[in-house]
């Protein structure tokens, strides 16, 4: 076997399973989940019979690069989105959701061999972060080495601490705005310090996009390719955006998104991937155009959540540190040190056994660095299920805090 293999840690969910092996929770009440980010709003009609009309497709391999069509409308989403031009048969290329991609992106981009007396090379990710993004390093016969989040900038991962000599060993970054599990947006200044760390040390960047269209402010969150063009680069040297129709057209199980930007690396990720057997089938390719064409569903969409945070993100204020992100569908809590002791572990599973709610600990979505873990005494809860439900759940959870202080 793949001795990397044995590198890899538990996913997430695993270890909740785990952690709540044991508890018998209150089964007066009906059971609530806010644990798995995965969207439960309505697919839009439109889509499903965009699929269900093409089902012809699936008499015909697909070719690895997708259709002509889809890949143009693409590119016509990210002018309308960020005012950016991408050529379609160059810099877009279909894939079958980030996740996949984003794997595969660094089994591409990396190599193994190099910087081995400094060390081997290093992958770069935010802190909390998409576990992809750590099992992609270690696969890829990289080192993961993370820049904890800043509390004091809206969580947002901080690149200075990350010392020159791992700079110089960089390969790959993993750049995720808006930020899971934070909602944190990378602004301008930021990107153009990753631009010209990129420029002096060569590595890729990935920026992973896939909660760009849930947002709460007035203004749309900024992209990389965006940033790109703003900064005076528009050949996107060494970086590539990676998106998804996943959060924003509550499509999961379609498994379809597109990775964009220089077209060198995704040349190289095109050869990867025509031997990897990822293409996209016709009929998925099919409803992904149609999505990425339309804008009503998304603007629906996002709306939805707009009224779902504003009435639970003040509920849950009133006992737990937590506000209204940037963008994507969290919030990240932090539990009240007179509550379970301030654990992030202790409080989802009392929460569980007395409430009927699950959570996701902090912790589980992070990695000591610096000396800390920054997840740990925060929770991250979903709010992906309808508003009833969310509220609901948050004055249990409210409920639960109050009792657990005496009142």
């Amino acid at each position: 076997m793949n001795p990397l293999l044995e590198r890899l840690q538990p996913y997430p969910f695993e270890r909740l399973r785990a952690l709540f092996q044991g508890v018998t929770p209150n089964a007066a009440l009906r059971p609530i989940s806010l644990g798995i980010g995965e969207p439960k709003h309505a697919t839009p009609e439109f889509l499903k019979a965009r699929l269900s009309g093409s089902l012809e497709g699936l008499a015909a391999y697909p070719a690895t690069a997708g259709e002509p069509s889809l890949r143009a409308a693409c590119a016509g989403w990210l002018q309308r989105r960020y005012g950016v031009t991408v050529d379609p048969a160059s810099q877009v290329l279909p894939v079958n959701g980030t996740r996949e991609a984003l794997f595969a992106l660094a089994q591409t981009v990396l190599d193994p061999g190099r910087d081995r007396e400094a060390g081997g090379p290093v992958v770069l990710c935010p802190n909390p972060f998409y576990q992809i993004y750590e099992g992609a390093a270690y696969l890829g016969g990289a080192t993961p080495v993370f820049a904890n989040s800043d509390p004091a900038r809206n969580f947002a991962a901080d690149w200075s601490r990350i010392d020159a000599a791992t700079w110089a060993r960089t390969q790959l970054l993993y750049a995720c705005s808006p930020g899971n599990p934070t909602g944190a947006v990378m602004p301008l200044e930021e990107w153009a310090r990753l631009f010209e760390l990129s420029d002096r040390h060569g590595f890729v960047i990935a920026s992973d996009e896939c909660y760009s269209e849930i947002y709460f402010r007035d203004e749309a969150p900024l992209g990389a390719l965006e940033a790109a063009v703003r900064l005076g680069r528009p050949d996107f040297r060494r970086l590539v955006l990676l998106t998804s129709l996943s959060k924003r057209s509550n499509v999961p199980g379609l498994r379809s998104g597109f990775v964009a930007g220089d077209a060198k690396i995704l040349k190289s990720f095109l050869l990867y991937r025509t031997y990897h057997g990822s293409a996209m089938s016709l009929p998925v390719q099919a409803a992904s155009q149609a999505a990425w064409d339309d804008e009503a569903h998304v603007v629906e969409n996002r709306e939805l959540y707009r009224r779902k945070f504003a009435q639970v993100t003040p509920l849950l204020a009133e006992v737990l540190d937590v506000r209204l992100p940037d963008a994507g569908f969290y919030l990240w809590a932090r539990v009240p040190d007179d509550v379970c002791g301030g654990s992030d572990t202790a409080f989802a599973r009392e929460l569980l056994a007395q409430y009927n709610v699950t959570v996701l600990p902090g912790s589980y979505l992070a990695r000591e660095a610096h000396g800390v873990n920054p997840g740990a005494g925060r929770v991250r809860m979903a709010l992906v299920a309808g508003v009833e439900e969310c509220l609901e759940a948050a004055q249990r959870i409210v409920a639960f805090v109050r009792e657990r202080r005496g009142g």
